[in-house]
């Protein structure tokens, strides 16, 4: 035994000095070397033996020598290597029995490597101890990459362009070194992990990967005009659920019906005399902004241009706290979109006006630092207060407030409960349209980034404590300086300690959680709108691996409340099922606007059309919605019925084709009978969107039918439904809308 062990420790003695010439020598040859078929590899130290079984046919063990020339020295050691290892195979079962002891029951593995050929020699040694077997490895580079792998990706810092962010930059620039990332402050040739942009998500076009801090159209969307609309479309589905925002009228669109509405209360009680706020649709900073008691005093036109505003209900008793109004900033963090993402701040920020608060009369209308609470506005008055406590001055923590009303007795949980919900609510509002944004910027199979938003909801406390949505920011300012007079007309910027305690948290934990090297779970999605989630995603980044560097960090000031909540607001989301079918019949990757084949598609596809409801109905009825809803939106360059338009015609063929139902179980039984109707007409292996250009033939429809599905494909309670909808509308008149559709 002992002299096997000692030839064996000669042998690889040499086959080490074999590599280390090869290496010298520079010879460029690559030898296979079959090997027998038990044959076994040892080092003297059993803790660097590597052993493996394999099977002759298929295992070789291969001598590399680099070089341009094969000299015949390179030729003489690659024999040498090919002499030493064919002997070492003679003894393997000597080997095996010398080492089996040691190895035996352990199942550990054990590496050798050889100079000079870049391989490795790895396995394992067999349960029984008898034989040990030598495979060919992987080169060393990659088995250390692999075995480095996760140290590597903790210790590579993550890259953040900063080179877009404007105002939000000073409190960016805190956050990455908190994180100890690595910012490209005028940006870098090659991509980044994290773009950061100040205004919209088209500040940098050239992006293909990574992260975008902005969702494409959320600007649009979030103007006061369409959010005004996709809450009222809420409201019209769920009136008590979608309570929390002031009643509005779109101008110029709807002046007559404001002014029609105004003067029929005050007839019928003089002693009413509301007051209205009016809001115009792209202003911010509270520029633009006026309260009126009558219709007359509205500002419609900006020279030779209607003025395009919302004017609202102004809510005339609001919760003081030192007899002054104030509102909420909140700061809400939209992870993703599929699935839905929403996070809140466990912080925010109070705004407080600098006059005390009289309900609104003729005389005080015009005295905005009594009835706005915009920072902007106030910032300018002689009795604004900047304060370094969170407690006092003209802005302060939400915290602080918050814990100054439970002083007095108030439920802060119910209130803080209620806040969630509102903000969950007009997120699942506005999500249907930003998905088509979002399809028509980066289409399905086309390269481009992920997206992120952080949002500044404005919500006012009521004297009740009810929360009231005023509006929401796609474009909060996250500045941590505000501006002082440091001598008669001069200003300077000085840091805010408020400001930089609330922006500086939200920054740094929106990019804790949005960090490339946290890997998502996955979530399962059972709807096609994907409206349904199986899997909740843990809270705060509970399963998150946190690398060395975040040891030191506070616990993340974002609160995940949806999918949290999923089960109390699933239910809302109707209007992204409708949207899903848009999407779906769109056709043109990059379009947002649905045609007049696309929309005849749809009915057909979804057999929503009969002797009763004709395509020439059909026809009339996307003429009718379209060129009523082009007329909302001059400057719409885009021909064609939106998203907005397509839920319109939605909710008109739902309460056509089920007439004893109220508006909400109408909308449900028209999304599920299509969505069947989809599902039966998609074969298993073929998902894809219905073509926009024609209809499905009735022969590969019928084919198709139950495949997917066998209760919801079956043609029997299909026929039943058909005959059914046909003996209904036989019985009813139907349903006219303007134009007189059926005509």
């Amino acid at each position: 035994m002992s002299d096997h062990y000692v030839k064996v420790k000669v042998q690889l003695e040499q086959m080490k000095s074999c590599g280390e010439d090869a290496e010298k020598q520079g010879v460029d040859t690559e030898e296979q070397l079959p090997v027998s078929s038990s044959p076994a590899s040892v080092s003297p130290d059993p803790s660097s033996i590597t052993v493996a079984r394999g099977d002759a046919s298929n295992t070789s063990i291969t001598c590399k020598h680099r070089g341009k020339s094969r000299s015949k020295q390179g030729k003489d050691d690659k024999n040498s290597c090919g002499k030493h290892i064919s002997d070492l195979s003679l003894h393997g079962s000597v080997v095996s029995a010398h080492v089996g002891k040691n190895l035996n029951g352990l199942g550990l593995e054990r590496t050798l490597h050889i100079k000079g050929t870049g391989k490795i020699l790895q396995g394992k040694s067999e349960p029984n101890g008898n034989y040990l077997t030598i495979h060919a490895s992987k080169n060393i580079q990659d088995t250390r990459r692999e075995d480095g792998f996760k140290l590597a990706r903790k210790r590579r810092p993550v890259t953040v362009d900063t080179s877009k962010a404007k105002t939000s930059l000073e409190a960016l620039k805190l956050s990455i070194k908190q994180l100890k990332w690595k910012e490209f402050p005028l940006g870098r040739r090659t991509v980044c992990d994290i773009y950061w942009h100040g205004v919209s998500f088209h500040d940098n076009e050239n992006i293909v990967s990574g992260q975008v801090n902005k969702f494409p159209g959320m600007i649009e969307m979030l103007r006061k005009i369409n959010l005004s609309r996709a809450v009222r479309t809420m409201q019209e589905l769920f009136p008590e659920e979608y309570n929390f925002y002031p009643r509005s009228w779109i101008l110029p669109e709807e002046y007559q019906q404001f002014s029609t509405q105004i003067r029929m209360v005050k007839e019928n009680d003089a002693t009413v005399n509301p007051t209205f706020i009016v809001k115009p649709d792209g202003g911010s900073q509270g520029d633009g902004i006026y309260l009126i008691r009558d219709p007359s005093d509205l500002k419609l036109m900006t020279g030779s241009q209607a003025k395009q505003a919302v004017v609202q209900e102004y809510i005339q008793k609001p919760l003081l706290i030192d007899k002054l109004k104030f509102d909420i900033r909140l700061y809400v963090l939209i992870k993703s979109l599929e699935p839905l993402e929403i996070y809140i701040a466990k912080e925010g920020l109070t705004r407080f006006c600098t006059e005390p608060y009289q309900e609104p009369s003729q005389k005080n209308l015009t005295h905005v630092f009594m009835h706005l609470t915009n920072y902007s506005l106030n910032v300018h008055s002689g009795n604004f207060v900047h304060s370094d406590s969170q407690s006092t001055g003209s802005k302060r923590t939400l915290s602080s407030v918050l814990y100054r009303l439970a002083a007095k007795g108030v439920d802060i949980k119910k209130v803080w409960s209620d806040i969630i919900a509102l903000v969950i609510k007009t997120v699942i509002a506005v999500v249907p349209e930003l998905k088509v944004y979002y399809q028509a910027d980066i289409p399905p199979g086309k390269p481009g980034p992920t997206c992120f938003q952080i949002l500044g909801f404005d919500i006012l406390l009521m004297k009740n404590l009810k929360p009231v949505l005023l509006e929401v920011n796609s474009n909060p300012s996250m500045r941590i300086e505000h501006e002082k007079e440091v001598s008669p007309g001069v200003f300077e910027y000085v840091p805010s300690p408020v400001d930089e305690e609330v922006k500086v948290g939200v920054i740094r934990d929106t990019l804790r959680l949005m960090d490339p090297g946290h890997k998502k779970p996955s979530i399962s999605q059972s709807r096609a709108g994907g409206s349904e989630h199986r899997e909740e995603i843990p809270m705060e980044g509970e399963t998150q691996e946190r690398s060395s560097d975040e040891g030191a960090l506070p616990s993340l000031c974002l609160k995940q409340v949806y999918p949290k909540y999923t089960k109390q607001f699933n239910h809302l989301r109707l209007v992204e099922r409708i949207a899903v079918l848009f999407i779906r019949f769109l056709g043109v990757k990059g379009n947002m606007r649905l045609g007049p084949t696309a929309f005849r598609t749809f009915i057909r596809t979804c057999k929503l059309s009969n002797s009763n409801f004709t395509m020439a109905s059909v026809d009339i009825l996307y003429i009718d919605i379209t060129r009523r809803w082009s007329g909302t939106m001059p400057d719409s360059r885009e021909a064609g019925m939106g998203v907005q338009a397509f839920v319109e015609a939605f909710f008109f063929l739902a309460g056509r084709r089920f007439k004893s139902l109220v508006l909400r179980e109408q909308v449900v039984s028209l999304l599920e009978l299509c969505e069947a109707q989809l599902e039966s007409q998609s074969g298993p292996e073929d998902r894809r969107s219905v073509s926009c250009s024609r209809a499905l033939p009735r022969a590969v429809k019928t084919q198709t039918l139950g495949l997917t599905n066998p209760q919801l494909g079956s043609p029997a309670p299909l026929r039943r439904a058909a005959s059914q909808d046909y003996r209904l509308h036989q019985r009813l008149k139907p349903r006219t809308l303007r134009a007189n559709v059926d005509n």
